[in-house]
């Protein structure tokens, strides 16, 4: 199965001068957690609820999503099998792959994609527990 086949094609897409309380209600409105940040339709990094809070509220910027986002993006491609997708998914630890093609985005892959087909759902558990392992927790214990 290919990637085109399971990913949701309507994407909103943000710019990096975008503020980031739009960013907030973006996500709010579209009950997401990321969004990809384009520039000429092409994606150039990820604004993630987790930067909103961690980069942005505790960091103290809360001007333009540019400020915030995550730039080292994975990408796939609407031609890849969904198993390889998963992996990818699975060793870098994220759980939405924005889907390319022509460099323009055309979709995302969400780890919730990968348990809709019967036969996927193998690897949307292994890819989950994967993305859910600690890197090494930076939590002091009391």
């Amino acid at each position: 199965m290919k990637v085109k086949d399971i990913m949701t094609k309507d994407v909103v897409c943000m710019r990096e001068t975008d503020s980031v309380k739009k960013a907030a209600e973006l996500m709010s409105m579209y009950d997401v957690g990321s969004i990809p940040v384009c520039f000429n339709n092409k994606v150039v990094g990820v604004v993630t609820d987790r930067d909103i809070a961690l980069r942005g509220v505790a960091g103290g910027h809360d001007g333009n999503v540019g400020q915030i986002m995550s730039t080292e993006v994975e990408i796939g491609f609407p031609e890849m099998d969904v198993h390889d997708a998963a992996r990818i998914m699975s060793q870098k630890q994220i759980r939405r792959l924005p889907i390319e093609e022509n460099d323009a985005l055309v979709g995302i892959l969400a780890l919730g994609d990968l348990t809709e087909p019967a036969e996927l759902q193998d690897n949307a558990g292994w890819a989950l527990r994967n993305i859910s392992m600690p890197q090494g927790s930076k939590m002091s214990e009391n």
